[in-house]
């Protein structure tokens, strides 16, 4: 198997997107994002995201897997943060983008609709 340091970039940042590469998983991102430097307790990811503990365990598991979080056990109690700020400031970019291409997608819409 060949060492991830000897990989071309191009594959490990394909492996980090697909790291990303669910919904709930951006989702228990962006709530890990909310203050970066701060841990959300296992429980709390599962209220606000709604999924069982056994999906979320899944996904937390991908996240852990590629890097993007990290967890520490206080007695019973599982707490998950950012491996790095930089996945919060990737989220920004990523919704920033996102609303670029809305806007043109929008504007092209209207554009036709007029035509």
């Amino acid at each position: 198997m060949i060492q991830e340091q000897q990989r071309p970039l191009y594959e490990i940042k394909a492996n980090l997107f697909k790291g990303l590469a669910h919904p709930y998983r951006i989702r228990i991102l962006e709530l890990l994002s909310v203050d970066p430097a701060s841990e959300v307790a296992v429980g709390s990811l599962i209220e606000e995201t709604g999924l069982e503990a056994s999906h979320l365990s899944q996904h937390l598991s991908v996240l852990r897997k590629h890097r993007l979080v990290t967890s520490q056990r206080r007695a019973s109690v599982v707490y998950y943060r950012l491996a790095f700020p930089e996945v919060a400031d990737l989220l920004g970019v990523a919704r920033t983008l996102l609303a670029g291409i809305l806007d043109q997608t929008r504007q092209q819409l209207d554009a036709q609709v007029e035509a």
